[in-house]
């Protein structure tokens, strides 16, 4: 460990969570907390003047959702490490953190002691998921290893996010609930589809969902 304390900055919109978790990390030796911020956009400000250690990061907060700030925060600073730390227990909000570049995932359930070992690890440049996020984690790859890298070589034309959301739309997902899986607002799905479309030269929806399964999208 080294002698300077961990610097830690926390980003939750409930106040009462938010402060109880900053004091209880403020009590831990070799932790310090030089910020709270209450939405996404505040948090990626603080990182920028005070940049911390580590951020511990909700998902659902105003302004910002937690998702779209650690994009923004791990672009703008790659050095700095992200915790989530969040209620949602969905595998689309899980790896969407993790595509946006958290570190480590854990439900508001862990302990202090988890809490304590995801941070340090964090900040040592490691990446750590409490123990029921590890296994799913585990058995998604366990089941779509196989298969992993077709979506990328089927449609060489698309974007990274159009393949994401081609496949959204293979598995039968429609506009809104895509745009609630990947926090994108309704408008950019729209346009993502209607460019896919173009791209793949089908006509419609129940097209592009024939292509892409006989890709091996969306099983």
């Amino acid at each position: 460990m080294p002698d300077e304390p961990i610097r830690v900055l926390l980003a939750d919109d409930h106040p009462v969570y938010r402060e109880g978790l900053a004091a209880l990390l403020a009590s831990v030796e070799g932790l310090e907390v030089v910020g709270t911020a209450a939405d996404g956009a505040a948090a990626v400000a603080m990182a920028a003047d005070l940049q911390p250690d580590v951020v511990v990061m909700d998902v659902q907060m105003p302004v910002l959702d937690g998702i779209e700030a650690t994009r923004r925060l791990t672009a703008q600073s790659p050095h700095i490490g992200v915790v989530v730390l969040t209620m949602a227990e969905e595998d689309a909000t899980l790896f969407s953190a993790m595509q946006a570049g958290a570190r480590g995932y854990l439900l508001k359930g862990a302990n202090q002691g988890e809490i304590m070992r995801a941070v340090t690890a964090v900040a040592r440049g490691e990446a750590i998921f409490g123990p029921a996020i590890a296994r799913r984690i585990a058995e998604f790859f366990a089941a779509g290893a196989a298969g992993a890298s077709v979506p990328e070589q089927a449609f060489p034309q698309l974007t990274a996010r159009e393949r994401e959301i081609l496949e959204l739309v293979a598995a039968g997902r429609s506009n809104a609930q895509i745009a609630s899986t990947l926090f994108l607002s309704p408008k950019t799905v729209r346009n993502n589809v209607s460019n896919i479309f173009a791209k793949l030269h089908v006509a419609d929806r129940a097209e592009a969902i024939v292509r892409a399964r006989e890709a091996g999208l969306g099983r």
